[in-house]
Order: structure tokens, then C-alpha cells, then sequence
């Protein structure tokens, strides 16, 4: 599943929409994309609308159309925003399409993991301030880690970081990456955290999402870019990777119910 990083990516794919408007909307009306909101509503009120801004939260995108309309899009696992030519035939998979004079703006999701939420009002929608506060910003404090970590203090740590709850955005990969950054082993019971260990946690996501924004995210890029050899990232997918910085194998568990890689040379469990 595309994770903050991967998610602010796509959302850029649209921005070149930005101030143009909306001179059609096809969907296809009973894609599982639209289970939370309904299709025909989309349609009349985004036809004629222009596009004013876009943004990212967690793993929803957010694009905001004249005054008062607010389209929510979420990629679910398989799910893909793109530019195509205005006069771009739809396909299967293309569930959304707006179209604009100059182009049309797709969202493509053949599994239909994906949703769309749509909302007309001035105030933004629950699904939209219901998302916690991003690990950038100035809300994600230690002191507010340690709270949460307490509360859950007899789950994996790896597990805690995936709640979107508190650390908005954060997948599998970026995960494991926090982890093996401050080498707490992904096992370890979020109530063990030592206060140094969590500041040190705290740094890392951090850490990781700002440098995943500036990679992974790059606008400039027609793909995505995956981080340098010198993280985690590139040695954790197969059997047999090396811990880029103690060359030691790496391990590959179900930690959480999710696969996990970690360095058991550097992330000891204590």
C-alpha cells in the first residue's frame, strides 16, 4: 500500500489541473471506490468547478474544487492518480476521470482497494480533520509518543508504528526503516521503550518522513525514486539482504501481522 511519501507523489500528478476546470466527470458508478459516497452527487457538482488546491494527509489526498467541494481520494493498495490527453478513452480500471480542455486527470485502481469521499460545505468533512496530526508537524511531540506508547505498552513496537491513530502515514517500509534508524528491534513491547529510546524514535519518523518527502516524493521525477543503498529500504524486500551498515544478514519475520525486515546485528531484543 502507498504510504506518505508514495501518496504525496501521486497527488502531484494532478497539479498541473490546478486552476483549469472540470468540464466533464465520468465514473464508473458502482466501482467499491464510491462506497462512501455517492457518484451522481460527484458528478453534478464537480462538472463546471475548477480546481484551487491539492494536499496530502496521512495516506488521503485532498483536492479542493470552487468554494465549497471537497474530493478525498485514498489508493488503497492498488490504486494510481495520472495525466492523460483530454481526448483519453477510459479503461476498466479507470474509475474517476476529470476532464479538463487540455487534459484528464485519472484515478485508476483495478484491485478497487481505493475509495473516493466526496463532501459540499464550507466547513472540511470529519474524514478529512479526523486525521491525527502529521508526524511533521508541530503537534507530533516526544511527550505525546511516550503517552501513546504507554497506552500501548504489551504491543510490538512495529505494530504501534503502523496505527494510524498516532503516526499518520507510516507503513510497512517506512516502519521497518524507523526502526532499524534507531535500532530498537521491531519485537520489542512499546511499554520497554526507555524515555532515551523514544526520543530517539521520535527523531527517526521524523527523520525518515522528511527525507521520503524530498526522495520519494519528488515532483520533478516522472517516477517514483526509491531511497539511496544507505537505507534500509533497498535490502528489505528479498531473502538475503545485508544490514547496510554492520553487512550482517537480515531477517524477514510476521512481526504484527505484517512482514518485517530488520538487522538483527544492529536490533537486538532485549
Amino acid at each position: 500500500m502507498p504510504e506518505l511519501a508514495e501518496v504525496d507523489f501521486f497527488r502531484k500528478r494532478w497539479n498541473p489541473g490546478l486552476g483549469h476546470k472540470i468540464e466533464r466527470v465520468l465514473v464508473h458508478e458502482k466501482a467499491g471506490i464510491f462506497k462512501t459516497c455517492d457518484p451522481a452527487l460527484l458528478k453534478k457538482h464537480l462538472t463546471g468547478a475548477s480546481l484551487r488546491s491539492s494536499e496530502t494527509a496521512a495516506k488521503q489526498m485532498l483536492f479542493r474544487a470552487g468554494d465549497d467541494l471537497w474530493l478525498g481520494i485514498h489508493l488503497g493498495m492498488t490504486g494510481e492518480l495520472s495525466v492523460q490527453p483530454a481526448n483519453y478513452v477510459p479503461l476498466k480500471r479507470d474509475h474517476l476521470v476529470l476532464i479538463q480542455h487540455d487534459r484528464a486527470l485519472v484515478f485508476a485502481d483495478f484491485r478497487m482497494f481505493g475509495r473516493v469521499q466526496f463532501h459540499v460545505g464550507s466547513a472540511a468533512p470529519d474524514w478529512w480533520t479526523d486525521i491525527a496530526p502529521a508526524v511533521l508537524s508541530p503537534a507530533f511531540t516526544t511527550e505525546v509518543v511516550a503517552a501513546f506508547l504507554k497506552r500501548r505498552a504489551r504491543t510490538p513496537i512495529k505494530a504501534v508504528l503502523l496505527m494510524q491513530e498516532r503516526f499518520p502515514g507510516i507503513g510497512n517500509w517506512m516502519a521497518d526503516e524507523i526502526l532499524w534508524r534507531a535500532a530498537l528491534h521491531p519485537k520489542r513491547l512499546a511499554g520497554s521503550l526507555t524515555p532515551s529510546e523514544i526520543k530517539t524514535l521520535h527523531r527517526e519518523t521524523r527523520w525518515v518522513a522528511e527525507h521520503a518527502f524530498k526522495i520519494i516524493g519528488d515532483a520533478d521525477s516522472p517516477t517514483l525514486v526509491d531511497p539511496p543503498k544507505t537505507w534500509l529500504f533497498p535490502h528489505r524486500w528479498e531473502n538475503g539482504g545485508q544490514c547496510p551498515k554492520t553487512g550482517a544478514l537480515l531477517v524477514r519475520e510476521e512481526v504484527g501481522g505484517r512482514t518485517t525486515c530488520w538487522s538483527p546485528a544492529r536490533q537486538k531484543l532485549r
